[in-house]
């Protein structure tokens, strides 16, 4: 992929990891034309955003009104699009799936960068570890940044 015009964080049900990393991304993307999507894998309903979620999120200056989690689907993934999500498990039920998403544009987003753990879904856990489930993915957001700064600009 030579472009990357909308780039799909996918995770669990889309309440917490997926959307706390695509809130993330689109700050840093701000003003450059990269859509930025935070979508579940298993979504039953349009749920809210997870409270201790938000409340991270808040106390880094990102506010995500009225956020309903949202099932991925094959029209949310074109040419110019890249899938990162937080486990292997995840990565390769969306390609099993999906027609759309293939090797080629989905990614764990840890393995992406380099890193060597996942990013596990910190539910149920207390707002300590949603807080170091943000620093785990904004510091990988981060590098996948910087490894995809020729592909974002390119128009």
């Amino acid at each position: 992929m030579e472009v990357v015009k909308r780039i799909i964080f996918a995770a669990g049900s889309g309440t917490s990891r997926a959307p706390m990393a695509a809130a993330i991304m689109e700050r840093m993307l701000e003003g450059t034309g990269v859509e930025v999507l935070a979508r579940g894998i298993v979504v039953q309903f349009p749920e809210p955003l997870n409270q201790k979620a938000e409340a991270i999120l808040i106390s880094n200056g990102i506010q995500l009104e009225g956020y309903g989690a949202q099932q991925i689907c094959d029209e949310d993934i074109t040419d110019t699009t890249l899938i990162f999500t937080m486990e292997e498990a995840q990565r390769l039920r969306l390609i099993e799936d999906y027609e759309r998403a293939t090797e080629e544009n989905t990614f764990v987003l840890s393995q992406f960068v380099g890193d060597e753990l996942e990013i596990l879904d910190p539910y149920g856990a207390p707002l300590q570890s949603y807080g170091l489930c943000y620093e785990l993915i904004k510091n990988s957001v981060e590098k996948a940044l910087e490894l995809l700064q020729e592909k974002i600009k390119g128009e």
